[in-house]
């Protein structure tokens, strides 16, 4: 785990604004004491959920998508530890772990011309080693005991997500995903829009509920590979439940913890389905701020939900407001997980 950066106490309270009469989220939450011997820190810690920051933008370039998502991981945490704690947001059972620094490779990746095969292929290669990263360290978190909690990032760090927590329960886990797109496209190389793809054909994930498809975005191919899995990938188009109200919303939640709660599962949030939200392809039609916590307090209530993934959104670095907007949208997600 030579990219794990391990915080410690002085790094978290360095962030803390502390006020008289207030303890802040930040105040209680855990760290680990170095970056050695991280499994067995776990093991000892009585934490309940461990939060990970991945700030890399590589598997979005690796689908021409548009990069900024690098600054989501910091503005997140300088929100979510200047919340309140209390005892409808207790963080004593929380761990803040540290993020997955991947500096080099985004240094590397901006000088490269996707125009040239080789090096966009390359980028596909990038992606295969943050795999192996954030899968050892999913597993890690998850064979301690812990629910874990992602930070991206882009939607390739689902597949590390899936098969560290599959392996760890030494079986194939379930997924459900709020999102534009699928991310079920061809294994081509890999990138932002296969990682369900490749996780189901390697043996990791078995279940996957797509919640909100957006039907101007997914493709026919997608469509017809989703058909020829219909026992294990069930989907409902934002259209269909928002737009033409042909399904309830709330009923179909119901349908797709039913489908993925006999096992252990994941929830993947990609922000590109949440309405005008900065994202990687920010778009005007969308869930609400309102109905992605809705979701998200529903699943985790689940004694199965193994894990939260909130990716793909993005802010620009010299825009303080937007940082504090993005960095308290995820905050909310991620206090909704941990509330039960």
């Amino acid at each position: 785990m030579q990219r794990l950066v391990v915080y410690a106490r002085d790094r978290i309270t360095a962030l803390i604004k502390k006020r008289k009469g207030e303890t802040k989220f930040g105040e209680r939450v855990q760290t680990l004491t170095s970056g050695q011997f991280v499994h067995e820190q776990l093991i000892r810690s009585n934490a309940e959920y461990v939060l990970l920051g991945i700030p890399e933008n590589i598997g979005i370039k690796a689908n021409g998508g548009t990069p900024g998502t690098t600054a989501v991981w910091q503005a997140t945490l300088e929100e979510l530890l200047n919340t309140q704690h209390s005892k409808h947001n207790r963080a004593n059972k929380f761990m803040i772990l540290g993020h997955l620094d991947f500096g080099d490779m985004i240094e590397k990746i901006d000088s490269y011309d996707f125009s040239n095969s080789i090096q966009f292929e390359e980028t596909h290669k990038m992606v295969e080693e943050i795999d192996r990263e954030v899968s050892h360290i999913i597993y890690q978190i998850i064979s301690a005991g812990k629910k874990a909690i992602i930070i991206g990032g882009g939607h390739n760090n689902a597949y590390g997500n899936i098969k560290g927590t599959a392996l760890a329960n030494n079986k194939p886990i379930n997924a459900v995903n709020v999102d534009v797109q699928a991310d079920f496209k061809s294994r081509d190389g890999r990138n932002s829009e296969n990682s369900f793809t490749y996780a189901m054909a390697e043996g990791f994930l078995d279940r996957y509920f797509v919640f909100g498809l957006h039907e101007n975005y997914t493709s026919k191919n997608v469509f017809d590979r989703m058909d020829k899995f219909q026992d294990r990938v069930q989907f409902d188009t934002y259209e269909e439940l928002m737009i033409r109200h042909e399904k309830s919303f709330s009923h179909r939640m119901k349908a797709g913890l039913d489908f993925v709660s006999k096992n252990k599962f994941g929830i993947e949030i990609d922000c590109n389905a949440i309405e005008s939200a900065p994202s990687s392809t920010m778009g005007p039609s969308g869930f609400s701020v309102a109905q992605a916590r809705q979701f998200v307090s529903f699943f985790s209530r689940h004694k199965n939900a193994a894990y939260l993934h909130l990716c793909e959104a993005t802010l620009n670095e010299n825009d303080p407001i937007q940082g504090q907007q993005v960095g308290k949208l995820l905050s909310y997600l991620i206090t909704d997980f941990i509330r039960k």
